[in-house]
């Protein structure tokens, strides 16, 4: 066991003692590195994503401030801060409680044993602590050779759309590995790519990739993998190529925490209540634990809770002698969810929080009603499903994509912006076809501006629906 050397001496005992209460409960986990950090820090940390070492941003910078007005308001508080990686890195904060110590570690538990074993973390980087590292030398070069504006500029651009990625892509080529290069390539290959694309002339992967058509091999669409085909397609200078190439690394490694952010937090709240009040309490906590605890699990009307639905979904679970084990193994939110949730489960958890027209009936939702509310929350990580279909063929070189409407349209001004900055990359035009309203749109930016026209070709593309659910359910592209 690894323990950082600067926690208190009770704190390091009970890491000791919750560490052996998890082993022999059946949890697994890499070895925990605990830190202790003020909350202003844990929250610097939080802003970069958990990795202090990642490259500069004003991104990272506007939410450093947006955490720590929270705190300072008393509006939000970080009890603690968990990474994947291998040894699992722990930032505790300095002003808790012992009770609320030994409740976060024992919830950071959980979430190691959840990181290791769960399928859909399988593919990512354990090492990415090390990696985030190379990836911030790499882009503070480009701003040393191509000057600090210029290349925030550029990794904003590729930041705002980082959301358009396949979150299935890694398990498949994991599955099946596909004959071009993979998303997840050695060090060694990264640091040659990264030396070469340093060394060489804007032009020259312009050249490198151009074929006997005077045209980049375009790769196989449609996709959703739209930041993969950007770094192949788009007309770049090197570095650029190289930057989005970082960004798209980084934002398949996260993909995994929005698919299973139910599951992943009500794991860490299952095993830090059993746990806790299986012995590593003192009787003379015990109230002060169901307080904490309580107030974590709350669940406001309409909103989704993941600690609470996530923590009840096990224990539902284990009473229908489903074995918990391997249900965190193989599911993501959306087949848990599917899976568990029947009558019973959803008239006690969703009905207090679902939206009272999220079914057809004047009566209230019934629970099936309940369920797909639950699961429209859910889908595709919580993100509009966005596909790549085509490069327009007519030889404009405009990108044609498409929402899969599900009864939710996208909140139009964020689309707005995400386009544009697509088109920014792309350097050409950029078409979106979805539904608003109950009606076939087809939102275009060519670099100047952002238009809106009917279609009905989208109709057809996109699928139609009833909007369920309330307004909240308005998702971004990006």
């Amino acid at each position: 066991m690894r323990l950082k050397s600067d926690l208190p001496v009770a704190l390091k005992y009970q890491a000791v003692v919750i560490e052996g209460a998890a082993s022999e409960a059946g949890l697994e986990f890499f070895d925990v590195v605990f830190e202790l950090l003020n909350a202003k820090d844990v929250n610097g940390v939080a802003a970069y994503g958990g990795f202090p070492v990642r490259y500069p941003s004003w991104r990272f910078g506007m939410e450093y401030e947006r955490l720590e007005k929270g705190r300072q308001w008393g509006l939000s508080k970080i009890y603690e801060l968990v990474i994947n990686n291998d040894p699992t890195y722990a930032y505790l904060v300095r002003s808790n409680s012992l009770l609320e110590q030994k409740l976060v570690m024992a919830h950071v538990y959980g979430h190691a044993d959840f990181f290791k074993n769960n399928l859909w973390f399988s593919p990512t980087d354990r090492r990415m602590l090390d990696t985030m590292g190379h990836h911030s030398t790499r882009i503070r070069r480009y701003i040393d050779a191509s000057g600090q504006e210029k290349v925030e500029r550029f990794v904003d651009l590729c930041l705002s759309v980082d959301t358009l990625v396949d979150p299935y892509l890694p398990l498949r080529e994991r599955s099946h590995p596909p004959d071009a290069r993979s998303l997840y390539t050695p060090p060694s290959e990264r640091a040659l790519r990264s030396l070469e694309a340093l060394s060489m002339s804007s032009e020259e992967p312009e050249e490198a990739a151009e074929t006997e058509g005077g045209r980049a091999p375009l790769g196989s669409l449609p996709t959703y993998d739209v930041l993969g085909f950007l770094e192949k397609n788009a007309p770049l200078e090197a570095w650029q190529r190289d930057v989005l190439h970082i960004v798209r690394n980084e934002a398949y490694y996260f993909a995994p925490q929005r698919m299973t952010k139910i599951m992943n937090e009500g794991w860490a709240s299952f095993w830090h209540s059993r746990l806790l009040t299986g012995g590593v309490l003192e009787p003379s906590e015990i109230l002060d634990f169901a307080d904490c605890h309580s107030a974590a699990t709350m669940s406001p009307p309409g909103q989704v809770n993941p600690y609470k639905i996530g923590i009840e979904l096990y224990r539902h679970a284990e009473r229908r002698g489903e074995d918990i084990f391997q249900l965190r193994r193989v599911h993501n939110d959306v087949s848990m969810v599917h899976k568990l949730v029947d009558e019973t489960f959803a008239e006690d958890y969703l009905r207090p929080i679902c939206a009272p027209n999220a079914g057809p009936s004047e009566d209230g939702p019934g629970w099936r009603d309940m369920k797909v509310w639950l699961l429209h929350q859910l889908s595709w990580g919580g993100l509009p499903q966005i596909e790549l279909l085509e490069v327009d063929a007519e030889g404009a070189g405009e990108l044609v994509l498409r929402h899969h409407h599900d009864g939710r349209d996208l909140q139009l001004g964020r689309a707005r912006e995400t386009l544009s900055n697509l088109a920014a990359l792309w350097k050409r035009p950029v078409h979106l076809l979805t539904i608003l309203d109950k009606q076939g749109r087809c939102i275009v930016a060519d670099g100047e501006e952002v238009t809106v026209v009917e279609t009905s070709e989208a109709e057809a593309l996109c699928g139609g629906g009833e909007r369920s659910g309330d307004g909240s359910e308005e998702r971004a592209a990006g």
